[in-house]
């Protein structure tokens, strides 16, 4: 069978689904009141065939089944659904005289057995040791299709809010056109990553991105870096090297912190934006160019003092603008558990589960390191566990919590939050949205209106 993209795994707290199969109906009633009121969300079938079609890979639940049954036996079940998913919990119920059997099905993939006469207890307790196994399956298929995406070529920009969705379509509508673009962002916003996200995704993708942030060059070697230079052009220059606008020919070139770049190279980069073409130093050969320029600023360009106005205006063909983090609230809780979820893999170590008491201190935090300081508390969390966990309570009385929101707003961002995940989770269902959140139908549907809510987006 063909490998599906994986759902995001259920957290401990969501609806954790068994199917039951037996051919008698007492047992299937009483095992059934069993579990449901253990808190399972329980499927009672009389015959093994009607449970396939309910079986999928991404499918989070347990199959608790009887051996002896008329038609389709417990043996035959489990080798059409191992088929179907390998690693699927399955749990056989056996009489005493099929022991040797069902140790003989552990070995040809079931999860476990249980010997009737059985206990309550029982039942749940290996339900319960099922459904810790096929958590963790899910999550480590979940992880590795997260970390093959992050490693695929088109960088993630995350976030489901309003804000968000219009960076993605201004993105998808500019990514494929020649125009020089300014992206401006407060630190940690993302430039780069928008500007990835627009090289990748245009027809320029199979060459160069070259990155320079123009703050962190030398005054003295800035024009070197851009132009190159030929053999001999300077005090120290032994051969000749390629500059990065040369080595972005074809592709794109981003310059970050564009607002740093010395007075006299803001001359030298306008002319290569009107006519094309460099000259390396020492050389006077023209060398014609076909790039695209992403510049990112953190700071208004028309206000800096030390920035032409005439280079503003011809990289203000189209300006960017990356939202703070602060301003698009109800995406934190997802980058977050982004965020864990990639450094968890790269630890290997298992992300600790985030209590709602957490998540309410994450919606309350500025964070004036916007997405980057964000992604640095979920790796701190997933190294240090839940002693992190007590530091996060403290994000609120540092030097920013002047800015922290009344509880009223945490309320609000929370429960948007909580929405927004789960119809992402459910691809913008109403139905499935509104039985996993327990909420009424009109209710949902009030909420939605009240938080600007579009299905549509989620599918």
């Amino acid at each position: 069978m063909p490998n599906s993209i994986p759902n995001q795994p259920l957290s401990s707290t969501e609806i954790q689904p068994v199917i039951f199969i037996d051919d008698e109906k007492h047992i299937r009633i009483a095992n059934s009141q069993t579990l449901d009121i253990a808190g399972y969300q329980v499927t009672d079938l009389e015959s093994a065939s009607q449970a396939l079609p309910l079986l999928s890979q991404d499918w989070p639940g347990v199959v608790v089944s009887d051996i002896r049954m008329p038609g389709m036996d417990g043996l035959d079940f489990l080798k059409k659904a191992i088929q179907i998913d390998p690693d699927l919990p399955i749990i056989l119920i056996t009489g005493h005289g099929d022991i040797a059997m069902a140790v003989q099905a552990i070995r040809d993939g079931a999860y476990d057995f249980i010997e009737k006469p059985f206990a309550a207890e029982q039942l749940i307790e290996a339900v319960q040791r099922a459904f810790e196994k096929r958590r963790l399956t899910l999550e480590n298929r979940f992880l590795r299709h997260e970390l093959e995406t992050q490693c695929a070529p088109g960088p993630r920009i995350i976030g489901k809010t309003p804000a968000m969705q219009r960076l993605r379509m201004t993105i998808s509508q500019l990514a494929d056109t020649d125009a020089d673009i300014l992206v401006h962002g407060e630190t940690g916003t993302g430039k780069e990553l928008v500007a990835r996200s627009l090289h990748e995704h245009s027809k320029r993708h199979k060459h160069n991105f070259v990155a320079l942030n123009c703050g962190a060059v030398p005054q003295e070697l800035i024009d070197s870096e851009l132009f190159g230079h030929e053999a001999g052009a300077f005090t120290g220059a032994k051969g000749k090297r390629i500059g990065r606008f040369e080595h972005a020919d074809g592709g794109t070139l981003f310059l970050d912190e564009i607002e740093s770049m010395p007075a006299q190279v803001q001359i030298h980069l306008l002319r290569v934006l009107q006519e094309r073409v460099i000259e390396r130093l020492g050389s006077n050969t023209l060398i014609p160019l076909n790039l695209r320029v992403v510049a990112a600023t953190k700071v208004d360009l028309k206000e800096a003092d030390d920035f032409r106005d005439d280079l503003y205006y011809r990289l203000n063909v189209v300006t960017i603008e990356i939202p703070p983090l602060r301003d698009r609230r109800e995406d934190i809780p997802l980058l977050f558990q982004h965020f864990l979820l990639i450094a968890s893999l790269r630890y290997q170590r298992e992300a600790p589960a985030l209590k709602p008491k957490q998540v309410s201190t994450l919606l309350s935090h500025s964070w004036p390191g916007n997405v980057r300081e964000l992604r640095n508390a979920a790796e701190r969390y997933v190294l240090l566990g839940e002693s992190f966990a007590y530091d996060l309570e403290k994000l609120l009385h540092g030097k920013d919590s002047e800015m922290a929101i009344s509880l009223p707003q945490q309320v609000e961002l929370f429960e948007k939050s909580l929405i927004i995940q789960e119809l992402t989770q459910q691809k913008g269902n109403i139905s499935q949205t509104m039985e996993a959140l327990g909420l009424p139908r009109k209710t949902l549907y009030d909420k939605m209106q009240k938080y600007g809510l579009d299905k549509s987006h989620y599918k």
